[in-house]
């Protein structure tokens, strides 16, 4: 099955002031990588999140609730993004890891797009398939586990420097228990690393997420981090290496409180 763009598909019940004049200006083709990158880094600040949770669960359904062991079964040793967009996450990761500390890795795969001379301590890779994380010459070690059945992750408190996840937010279809789970095996000022782009399965992508535009995805994944309550206030990096010609590539990143 091809990872195919997403494209806004219907106007989402929740949608931000910031989301909805994103949606109108996006539909213009003269808009330049500039301004692009000016509203997606201004996404998320000073956001009108709602009081609570504004999520249905319906929000979270996808066309295929088949079981995702089912769907991941098959092993796929290929890029989700092209290869601009993995250099540049690549760079990212190189200017924010230091040397030594723990990561963990969700919804982990063959490749986790660490800098190759970047020497780690424990590194944990949590993924669905296990002959991919078995190739994935970066992680310490790996734990097979579906976390759309279980959104527990099996570590202790406070165990990690950062928790990574890459292109694959939208597939996980508990993010207010994620998003609490990462807050608790955080250690205080980690910090949590979201990539994502404009491609996905669409059939294991929740619903809210095809409704919505590039845009709308950072302000929704900001919320998750606003929800679980236990982090410092999200931001967001546009860091697509070639726009208009590679895929686009966000950051929405969080450090969990330290006191």
């Amino acid at each position: 099955i091809p990872l195919l763009p997403l494209k806004p598909l219907l106007t989402s019940g929740f949608v931000s002031p910031t989301a909805r004049y994103a949606r109108t200006v996006t539909t213009a083709t003269s808009i330049s990588a500039a301004s692009m990158k000016e509203l997606a880094e201004k996404v998320l600040t000073n956001p009108k999140f709602p009081p609570q949770w504004p999520y249905s669960p319906s929000d979270f359904q996808r066309s295929d609730e088949s079981d995702d062991g089912i769907f991941y079964d098959q092993p796929r040793l290929v890029y989700h993004i092209d290869d601009s967009a993995v250099s540049a996450l690549t760079q990212y990761y190189t200017d924010a890891f230091n040397e030594g500390e723990d990561v963990l890795d969700i919804c982990s795969s063959w490749v986790s797009h660490f800098p190759k001379e970047w020497k780690g301590g424990n590194v944990v890779g949590l993924g669905m398939n296990e002959y991919e994380l078995s190739q994935n010459e970066q992680l310490s070690s790996f734990v097979v586990k579906d976390l759309n059945k279980d959104p527990t992750f099996p570590f202790g408190d406070e165990e990690f420097d950062k928790v990574t996840c890459v292109v694959s937010v939208d597939y996980l279809n508990q993010p207010e228990k994620i998003f609490k789970e990462i807050a608790r095996v955080l250690r205080p000022g980690g910090e949590c690393i979201i990539s994502m782009s404009n491609r996905c399965f669409p059939t294991k992508a929740f619903r809210i997420w095809l409704q919505t535009n590039d845009l709308e995805h950072i302000f929704i994944v900001g919320s998750f981090f606003h929800y679980a309550g236990q982090f410092d206030a999200a931001t967001c990096e546009d860091i697509s290496p070639n726009p208009g010609r590679s895929d686009p590539l966000f950051i929405v990143k969080a450090a969990k409180k330290s006191g």
